[in-house]
């Protein structure tokens, strides 16, 4: 009996770290889809790792600003073209699961252009939603 208890809790612990790291995999294929995105110079591809909501909550050095509109805006003024998009590299520090459908992401940003090399840091907020993973809060500096 107390053999069977040990290997149910032990199937039980591997369902769940299996579970954890398939939805951590998805996480990380959405920030790299994102991150190829910006690397074609593709703003509208970029964005679509968010939530395409209203409620999309960004905060940079300008503050906090909701909306997706208002967030590829603001890419697009920033980032006008492929020249000051630069390349774009990701330093991924932690995937925590929150929830079964929410999870936190830190992480660190590195841009390569012609003149400079501005590097910072984000945290974000995703979740699952009709089955795929979105930013639902993006705090990057």
């Amino acid at each position: 009996m107390k053999k069977l208890v040990i290997s149910s809790l032990f199937f039980v612990f591997a369902i769940n770290l299996f579970a954890q790291r398939s939805q951590s995999d998805l996480i990380l294929k959405l920030l790299e889809d994102q991150r190829q995105a910006w690397n074609r110079g593709d703003l509208n591809g970029y964005m679509q790792g968010y939530n395409q909501s209203d409620s999309l909550l960004f905060v940079g050095k300008s503050g906090p600003q909701y909306g997706w509109n208002n967030t590829l805006k603001n890419y697009k003024k920033s980032y006008p073209n492929k020249s000051a998009m630069g390349y774009l590299s990701f330093d991924i520090k932690e995937i925590k699961m929150i929830a079964a459908d929410h999870a936190f992401v830190l992480g660190a940003w590195h841009l390569k252009r012609e003149n400079d090399e501005p590097k910072g840091y984000f945290t974000l907020l995703v979740k699952k939603i009709k089955g795929q993973w979105k930013v639902i809060a993006d705090h990057s500096s």
